[in-house]
């Protein structure tokens, strides 16, 4: 995938620090990757620093996505560096999960936390970095809507489809679930509002990763997810515009009802 500035969220580990791996092993890399994490300079962000000693073309930055005066200072380091380029590619993957967050036990204060992590935070991404996403949509030679173009990909869940719920419910995690599908909704809304200006949005599920998130009984390794969300991203176009895929690209229904996107076979509502 040869988009020239893509920028990752929740890139210290996991899913986050696969894509940072994976895309600068690529054939063509990007021109610069924004790799951000909330502590840059810890232990948890050693290999992020590694990468970045050997590769002049990633970034860290510092930002904590539900922290705003974070996500402002992260624009402004990442205008200085793209020096008049625009944004290609906003991957918004960072996400906090709560296993134990039952109906019986889940409280108001960790709907909120979770909330603002997992569906505040890539709102605020998009608005933040629209600008030169924007600038970016505008300025490239690309036709129709693509991530080589300009695109938010917003890393989602099946869990927080309402159609597929009864097929999942053995993890309830309902703080997760419910921000998930916020996000998914939030993808939509993107997608309808940001079309105009040539910005692809997409929600993705990476499947069910062997992370800390995703526990070691989880079904897919990082470099598995990560090759496969990899090889979605070149092909995604105006007929996936807001919708929910898994790695393989499957439409994921997400709502309790069906629609037709556009001619396409995508379900959701």
């Amino acid at each position: 995938m040869a988009a020239g500035a893509v920028l990752l969220t929740g890139s210290n580990r996991g899913i986050g620090l696969g894509l940072v791996k994976q895309l600068l092993r690529t054939p063509q890399p990007p021109a610069w990757i924004f790799a951000t994490c909330r502590h840059t300079a810890g232990s948890r962000a050693q290999e992020l620093r590694d990468l970045a000693s050997k590769h002049p073309n990633l970034v860290l930055v510092k930002l904590d996505v539900a922290d705003p005066s974070t996500i402002t200072q992260a624009v402004k380091i990442v205008e200085e560096k793209l020096n008049g380029m625009g944004l290609n590619l906003l991957i918004n993957n960072a996400g906090i999960y709560t296993p134990e967050a039952s109906l019986e036990t889940v409280g108001a204060e960790e709907m909120i936390r979770t909330y603002k992590t997992n569906a505040v935070g890539p709102l605020l991404m998009a608005q933040a970095f629209l600008p030169l996403l924007k600038k970016a949509a505008q300025e490239s030679t690309e036709r129709g809507l693509s991530c080589r173009r300009a695109a938010i990909i917003n890393i989602s869940a099946m869990l927080g489809s309402i159609q597929k719920t009864p097929h999942c419910f053995f993890k309830p995690v309902i703080s997760y679930r419910c921000s998930k599908a916020a996000l998914n909704m939030l993808t939509r809304c993107q997608a309808l509002t940001y079309r105009e200006a040539g910005i692809l949005c997409v929600a993705l599920h990476p499947g069910w990763v062997k992370t800390d998130m995703g526990g070691q009984e989880a079904d897919l390794t990082v470099d598995t997810s990560v090759q496969g969300l990899l090889s979605v991203l070149p092909v995604l176009s105006e007929k996936h515009n807001g919708a929910l895929l898994n790695w393989e690209v499957d439409g994921i229904p997400c709502g309790l009802q069906r629609w037709d996107h556009g001619g396409g076979s995508f379900a959701q509502s």
